[in-house]
Order: structure tokens, then C-alpha cells, then sequence
């Protein structure tokens, strides 16, 4: 069995049950193949303050009325999302959304356009606004910045639930881009207002202003990147230095657990990547070995 777990500080409810279910990845692996591993969970495992906000919204609402409509899945992790499912929580999309009446349907922590809240409005669909403030603060941002007549560029992933709702306070005409390969430095207007999907790289937004300014534009830089995503970085690389081996955990269609995985991956060559308890192999591991989640 693991020779050593250390569970991270317990905030909410939520992050104790994250915190017990990956106990329950590594006991397995204790269990099962009888490995003196020494297994330390990261101090600072879980989800961010607005994932874990709408979490406890939803459980709220099940708890009180059985069942809950939430547009697209409220976390990026399928493990969590099917708990969530069984609690009574019914994931839809904009085209169910649309056939839907006198319903309540939760907002998810990535925010939504304008036109979810006029359709909500039409249908006489209840709203549970669970925006991230953070997300929040940053479609005003873009809206006050489009009101102005500004040409808005967004460092972020096209379609990513996010940067839909930023667009929409642009009426799309926002540009979307994930790099300075999706530019072309001889079409940019001579000024552009730069802003930022809140979980990109925070050094990678400073590298694409810098080159764009290096370029003759002129580029009204608005940093709007989440500094507790962000931080991450750093902290995991020190985190990954410390052990034989690193398991993260973190759903499939997560595009920040990717991120973050390739910062540990980076770091620590022997670094894996598990969204459920299937995921783990015995041939990963060494007797005695120090494992970092």
C-alpha cells in the first residue's frame, strides 16, 4: 500500500472530493500490485474558484429539486461530470436549449453570449448564473472596448466555450487567434486592443505583445489572464521536480489540463496522464518509487 499520502487542504466540499478520489487512484494501485510507493498529493489540487463555485450552485438546486439543466458540461472532466449526472444534472446543448420552456438552466463558471440570455428570455428559462467573475469582468471589458470601435484581437482557442462567450459581446467580429502563426502581420490594422482567453499562458501573451509591437503595431495590451491558472505554471514545475514519477489527473476534454500537463511533462519526462482509474498501469512504476499527483 502507498507508504505516504498527503491530502491537500480541504476549502470547500469539493475539493475533498477530489482529493478522495484520487486517494482512491493510488490505493488502487497500492492495493493492486502491492508497491511501496510513496505517493504526495499536490497541496493545491483541484479546480479553481469558479469551477468549484458552479459545482456548489448545482448541488444545491439537485439537492432541492432532483434535477438541473446545465448548457454544455459544468467541468472539462468527465469523472465529475457523470457524479454530477447521477445526482440528476441533464447537459444540453444551444440546439436543446432552444426547445426548452419555464425551466431552470445553469450558466457554466466559462460564461455565455448575449444571445443565451435573450433566448432565455423568450422562452421564459430561469438562468443560474454561474459566470466565473473573473470571465465576467473580462466580456466587459471587450464590450466596453467594441463600443468604442476598437479592433479587438483575443489570444485563445477558437470554439473553446470561453472565447464564445467573448465573441458574442463582439457580435462575432472580434479575431480570434492562438498564435503569431494565425497572423498576417501585413493585414493588421496600425493599432489593435489585445485581450486574452483567461487560461492562456501568461508569458506566451506578453511573447505575442512584444513581437506585435516589435512589428510596428501599436497594441493596447489588456492582460486578462486568471493569475490563479496561470501561476500554476511555475508551482508545477517545482512540484515535478521533486518525484520518480508524476501522475495528472484531469479530464480528457480539459484544454487547460493539457496545458498544465505538458508544464509537468516538461519538467519530468516520466509524467502521465489519467482521467479515470483504468487509465493507470502497473508497468509505470518501480518498487519504492516517489509519486507525485
Amino acid at each position: 500500500m502507498p507508504k505516504e499520502l498527503t491530502l491537500p487542504r480541504a476549502r470547500t466540499k469539493l475539493p475533498e472530493i477530489l482529493a478522495a478520489s484520487v486517494k482512491t487512484i493510488f490505493d488502487s494501485i497500492g492495493y493492486s500490485i502491492m508497491l511501496d510507493l510513496k505517493v504526495t498529493i499536490d497541496d493545491h489540487s483541484g479546480f479553481c474558484f469558479g469551477v468549484v463555485y458552479a459545482i456548489e450552485m448545482a448541488e444545491d438546486i439537485l439537492d432541492e429539486h432532483g434535477y438541473l439543466y446545465c448548457l454544455g458540461d459544468i467541468v472539462h472532466n468527465d469523472e465529475e461530470v457523470k457524479r454530477l449526472e447521477s445526482k440528476g444534472l441533464r447537459i444540453i446543448d444551444y440546439q436543446q436549449l432552444a426547445q426548452l420552456y419555464n425551466e431552470k438552466v445553469l450558466i457554466r463558471a466559462h460564461g455565455e453570449p448575449p444571445s443565451t440570455y435573450e433566448l432565455a428570455l423568450r422562452n421564459h428559462i430561469e438562468l443560474i448564473d454561474a459566470s466565473c467573475p473573473v470571465v465576467l469582468k473580462l466580456q466587459n471589458r471587450i464590450r466596453n472596448s467594441y463600443d468604442k470601435q476598437e479592433n479587438i484581437f483575443i489570444y485563445g482557442k477558437p470554439g473553446h466555450a470561453e472565447v464564445v462567450g467573448l465573441l458574442g459581446q463582439t457580435h462575432n467580429e472580434a479575431y480570434v487567434f492562438q498564435g503569431m502563426e494565425d497572423l498576417d502581420l501585413s493585414q493588421l490594422p496600425d493599432k489593435i486592443t489585445l485581450y486574452s482567453q483567461t487560461t492562456k499562458s501568461t508569458d506566451k501573451f506578453y511573447e505575442i505583445a512584444g513581437k506585435l509591437a516589435a512589428a510596428g503595431v501599436e497594441v493596447d495590451a489588456n492582460d486578462t489572464i486568471c493569475r490563479q491558472v496561470s501561476n500554476r505554471d511555475k508551482e508545477l514545475r517545482l512540484f515535478a521536480r521533486k518525484f520518480d514519477k508524476v501522475i495528472f489527473v484531469s479530464g480528457s476534454k480539459s484544454s487547460n489540463g493539457k496545458v498544465l500537463f505538458n508544464v509537468c511533462k516538461e519538467t519530468n519526462p516520466q509524467t502521465y496522464f489519467v482521467s479515470k482509474v483504468d487509465d493507470i498501469r502497473a508497468d509505470w512504476y518501480k518498487g519504492g518509487e516517489a509519486v507525485g499527483v
